[in-house]
Order: structure tokens, then sequence, then C-alpha cells
């Protein structure tokens, strides 16, 4: 029965109550998003209104990604504190249903919005955040290589005996388009001879071509020009791996960029790390519907107790901090990246499913 028609209607309340959350965030975090990047980005030189709207519409899936495991906290309480004050609960007990089966809609429900991130929204986000880069970088112009330091790892090639290392704020195209590149050459001596600012740096057949480049030599009065080649071995493959942030990679295509970069031996963890992190995305908004049946399966006609639904608040905020910190390990190595990610994922499973047995069954 709680299969069929019970099973529909409570499924259909947690899909209804989950899609009007997604909208009221979405609008929140696209307005609060479109202000912040119309502060930081008005002044360059070709930034529009219009631009920047699209700009917010692209880096909107990331952000929301973001946001999903308290989404499904908010809904799985919102969604049984309804059913609660409208006795539906209570006439689903009377009937003789244990909270195991009539939680089952709910618990499928958010597997499901988890299985929709880890394949829908986190390609969407990769791809959005690939694009949002390259506009920004068109938008710079002239003054992209004025921007600070790079943010992405440096590599370091070594081409006809010039030593040089490379880093950039960002990659698009698939590798080989670097944004606000900076190219330091070094002689035998290891000391710097050369730095190169460009606004772009893309990978050609055998040579980095740079575009809209200041040059810097020991001594000499900065020089600029408007391209410049820089002999290179290094090959697409390579470069992608080494420099794409994991961030920006679809979830269909970790495994395959795991196994080049492995090929390479490139440090694998932070890709590592990501994948998995997709992967028990479903686990995790099962886990924050738990801890929201926790806090909102006691009957109360009129008010919840407000301590009680803080303290599920608190309880999955708790596991979210925890979730991206423990992240922040695996990517970096202290913790190897299967336990970094599933542990807090399965602690929190296990920690809901006592409590809801100790609540229910004694």
């Amino acid at each position: 029965m709680i299969f069929g028609t019970l099973g529909r209607y409570f499924f259909r309340r947690y899909a209804t109550t989950a899609m009007w959350f997604f909208l009221g965030v979405v609008g929140i975090v696209y307005l609060v998003d479109f202000s912040e990047t119309a502060s930081r980005m008005s002044g360059l030189p070709g930034y529009t209104v219009t631009g920047g709207l699209l700009m917010t519409a692209v880096r909107l899936p990331l952000i929301l990604q973001q946001t999903v495991p308290f989404i499904a906290l908010f809904v799985g309480m919102t969604v049984l504190i309804g059913l609660n004050r409208k006795y539906e609960l209570v006439v689903t007990r009377a009937a003789g249903i244990s909270v195991w089966q009539f939680m089952s809609p709910f618990i499928a429900g958010a597997f499901l919005l988890g299985i929709g991130v880890m394949t829908v929204l986190n390609p969407l986000a990769a791809w959005g955040q690939r694009q949002a880069a390259y506009v920004e970088s068109n938008w710079r112009g002239d003054n992209g290589a004025s921007r600070g330091a790079p943010q992405v790892p440096w590599i370091r090639q070594i081409s006809n005996q010039d030593d040089a290392i490379i880093g950039a704020r960002s990659v698009v195209e698939g590798g080989t388009l670097l944004v606000d590149a900076v190219f330091v050459h070094f002689d035998s001596s290891n000391r710097i001879i050369l730095r190169q600012d460009a606004a772009t740096a893309k990978l050609e057949d055998g040579y980095w071509l740079l575009k809209n480049v200041t040059e810097r030599r020991p001594g000499e009065i900065a020089e600029r020009k408007e391209e410049v080649q820089v002999r290179t071995s290094l090959k697409r493959d390579f470069v992608e791996q080494r420099l794409t942030a994991p961030e920006t990679i679809a979830f269909f295509d970790l495994s395959s960029r795991i196994e080049i970069a492995k090929s390479f031996g490139i440090p694998t963890k932070a890709l590592e790390t990501q994948f998995h992190s997709l992967l028990s995305q479903p686990l995790l908004l099962v886990a924050m519907t738990l801890i929201a049946a926790t806090v909102s399966l006691k009957f109360s006609r009129f008010n919840q107790s407000r301590s009680v639904i803080l303290g599920g608040i608190l309880a999955g905020f708790v596991l979210y901090v925890v979730t991206v910190l423990v992240k922040a390990f695996g990517s970096s190595g202290v913790v190897p990246p299967f336990v970094a990610t599933w542990i807090p994922v399965i602690v929190a499973l296990a920690l809901g499913a006592t409590i809801l047995l100790h609540q229910e069954d004694g």
C-alpha cells in the first residue's frame, strides 16, 4: 500500500515542496550573485548588464549545487511538519504503517534528487564555470594580465634549453587556452631573465601564442607586445590535466581524466575526491532527510519545538561543514579520497537511523 496511493501522495508532496524551494533559492542566489558580479566587474572594458545577467545564469548551477544538501534538509523538515500539522502522519501511524514505510517515499525522493545533482546539475555547473571564465577573460581584454597572481597550479617546461614555469588564473577551451597567463623564464643558473604577462596564452602545435603581452627583464623597462610565440614541448592532455580545476570537470568525465592524469604521473587526489564526493551525493541527501525526520516526526498541532528544529538545522550544518572539511583533506592527500568522502556520509546515515529507531521503536 505504501508504494501505491499513499506512497505516491507523499512522494508528490516531497517533489512539489522541493520544486518550490529550488525556485526560491534560484531567485535569491541569482540576485545576490548578479549584484556581486556587477560590483566586481562593472569597471571592466567589455562588461555589460546583459553580459552580467548571462554570466550569473551560467554560474548559477555551481552555486546551486553547493546549496542542495541544505535544500534537502529543509524540504524534509517542511514536508514532515506540514503532514504532522494536518494529522496525516497521525492517521498513517494509526493505520499500522511504520516510520520506515512512510519515510520510504521521502528517502526515495532525496536519493533521486542526489542522482539529478550528480548526472544533470554537475555537468551544467562544470560547463558554466568554463564559460564564465572565458567570458571574463574577454571582458578584461588588455587588462587581463594586470589581475593578481595565478590561482591554478604552476607547470614547468624545458624546451630548447629554455627553462620556464607557467601559471594562469583559469583554463578554458579544454586546456588549450590560459587566461591571465604568466610565463617566468630562467637561465642555466636559475636566475629570472624574463617574465611575460599575457591576457591569454593559446597552446598551438609546438608553441604558445601569447596575446596582449607585457615583458619584463631585470633592469629594463617593461615592453608591450601584441603577440609573442614561446616554443614548448608540452602536449594538450598534460596541460589540461595539470591546470584544470576538478570543479570544472563533469562527473561523467572524471574517471577518464583520472586515468589520463595517472598516465602523466600527475597527482589525482583532488580528482578522485571530487569523483567520490559526487558519487556519495545521493546518500548525503538521504542522510539529510533522516536528520530532518528525527526532529520533525513528533506530533504538534500548532507549534513544533523551536529547540528541536534548530537542533536539526545545526546537525545538518555540522554534517555539511564536516563533509567540506574532510573533502579538503582528501584533495590535499592527507586522507584517502574514498575515506574522506564516504565516512562522514555513512556515519550520518547510521546516526540518523539510530535516532529514528530509538524514537520510534524504543
